[in-house]
């Protein structure tokens, strides 16, 4: 399993446990992205690590075969001189050089090896940043023209409904008014009987008393 396959393992568990939260989608593109910002910062964090490891193994690399060029020309020159065992030690230190040349190769593979699935797995979790960057852009702007959408529908809501007050209030205004006018007919109706009793007395009064002056004036002609 190669690094970029643990830590997606790492960037799943983590947005899962977001997901059973039920959190929100822009929220989750966010974290996305930001445990994919945090997961290249570590491979590339690794990369460099194993850059300084084979420098150091290639400097190592230089000085052991140095020494075994060293050792197999003082094998030659012992052996110039008919000395015949100390050109066997040299040979001996040579072979000993080899060995650790070859284990020294050995980790420079596999070094290289590493870097290559390094540089791999960076590429791949790059590709994929990008993609959740552009998937965060377009669901911010998608979230800003349901917001700007909704603002403006909830404005026009509130327009109407100040539009259907207003229209109840002018129906409330007119009940008022039809209704104070059937109390001023009510107190009006109320008050003509005993006006006109009053007005019959008056009339009944002048009658009786004009039919007197009548009376007493025919008297007063017949006498």
């Amino acid at each position: 399993m190669g690094m970029f396959s643990r830590i997606s393992d790492i960037v799943q568990a983590n947005l899962n446990a977001i997901l059973d939260k039920a959190e929100d989608p822009e929220k989750v593109i966010r974290l996305i992205v930001q445990e994919m910002e945090e997961a290249l910062v570590e491979l590339r964090t690794i990369t460099a690590q194993h850059l300084a490891s084979k420098k150091g193994l290639q400097r190592r690399v230089e000085s052991v075969t140095r020494q075994v060029n060293d050792w197999q020309a003082k094998a030659e020159l012992a052996m110039s001189k008919d000395k015949e065992d100390l050109a066997r030690s040299a040979l001996e230190q040579k072979y000993q050089s080899e060995k650790q040349l070859e284990q020294l190769s050995a980790e420079m593979q596999q070094i290289d090896e590493s870097l290559q699935g390094l540089q791999s797995d960076i590429s791949r979790l790059q590709d994929k940043l990008k993609d959740a960057r552009s998937r965060q852009k377009a669901l911010e702007t998608r979230q800003q023209s349901v917001s700007g959408r909704l603002k403006a529908r909830q404005a026009v809501d509130e327009q109407k409904i100040q539009q259907v007050m207003g229209r109840f209030e002018q129906y409330e205004y007119r009940i008022d008014d039809l209704e104070a006018r059937l109390e001023a007919h009510d107190l009006v109706g109320n008050s003509q009987p005993l006006e006109s009793e009053f007005e019959k007395m008056e009339r009944e009064q002048y009658l009786d008393d004009a039919l007197m002056a009548l009376k007493n004036k025919t008297n007063n002609k017949a006498a």
